[in-house]
């Protein structure tokens, strides 16, 4: 199949009608007709019967049509990257991250790019770590910034410096820092353990034994930031999400001893970085170094 045999094969799929596929693609419905006859001439059989007004896809077009959805994905994402390299000559970021790093890491790191180079334009996608990998070797990605420490066929993985867990409550009462030991009591609410930070959690705590109240399991830190502020119990997350999140009233400990989450840049192995992309790590990097030093509002 040509490209022009799956952009009619993708349109008439969607509304079911020739007419309504020519008007789609922009031509004429002798057009789209040709088209049609043509694709199914070199497959040797037919693609679509007319049952009750309307053209419906054929046994042999469903087996089909996985394949060439995924083809006109790969084929939209080739335009859309075209006309990212047209309209935008100062250079055009499609930057991927967990949701906890679009919230306290990335605006800042954004703001001096563009503040650097003005014309430098971004498309942020937030996802988690599975999401982040299928977007890079997709090609819908550049880069991706993680929590996540695995490595992947076809990425390359490099550090960025590190965050550290916290504990986030409304109990005015301790010290700066607190141990995993004396929250066996609290009503607790935890990252998924497939989370890189709640997998590290809870590998300390089996490593102290502990079995503390876990009330709340969610995917996102800033989802439990939310849940401790309205009072549903006390939160281990990221420090990071911490210095976006923190309101009035909520205290934040460091755990004791630490708990360091590494924070990584995935890129594409065989795609050579652009100076732009450089750049932009570079300031990624030198934010988690700022942040890892923590401020004088931060205990």
């Amino acid at each position: 199949m040509r490209l022009r045999h799956i952009e009619i094969f993708e349109a008439i799929r969607r509304t079911g009608s020739l007419t309504e596929a020519a008007a789609a693609l922009h031509i004429s419905q002798p057009a789209a007709s040709k088209l049609l006859a043509h694709a199914e001439m070199q497959l040797g059989f037919k693609l679509f019967e007319r049952v009750k007004g309307r053209l419906v896809a054929t046994r042999e077009a469903e087996i089909l049509s996985p394949e060439v959805t995924r083809l006109n994905q790969d084929l939209n994402s080739v335009r859309r990257l075209a006309a990212s390299l047209r309209e935008r000559p100062h250079g055009h970021i499609r930057l991927g991250c967990a949701p906890a790093l679009g919230l306290g890491l990335l605006p800042q790191v954004v703001r001096a790019s563009r503040d650097k180079q003005p014309g430098i334009t971004f498309d942020i996608h937030t996802y988690h770590s599975a999401e982040l990998v299928q977007g890079l070797l997709s090609r819908e990605l550049d880069l991706a910034v993680t929590f996540d420490m695995q490595d992947y066929a076809g990425l390359t993985r490099a550090p960025l410096g590190h965050t550290e867990l916290v504990h986030l409550g409304r109990k005015p009462n301790g010290g700066k820092t607190t141990r995993l030991s004396d929250l066996v009591d609290d009503t607790l609410i935890v990252l998924d353990s497939r989370d890189a930070s709640g997998a590290l959690l809870q590998m300390a705590l089996d490593a102290q034994g502990l079995d503390p109240d876990v009330a709340i399991q969610v995917q996102t830190h800033y989802v439990a930031c939310a849940l401790a502020e309205a009072g549903c119990g006390e939160a281990i997350v990221d420090a990071i999400t911490v210095r976006a999140m923190l309101r009035p009233g909520m205290v934040v400990r460091r755990l004791d001893p630490p708990l360091k989450v590494p924070l990584s840049i995935l890129t594409r192995t065989q795609d050579p970085l652009s100076n732009l992309h450089r750049e932009f790590i570079d300031q990624l990097s030198q934010a988690c170094e700022t942040l890892a030093q923590g401020d004088p509002s931060y205990p």
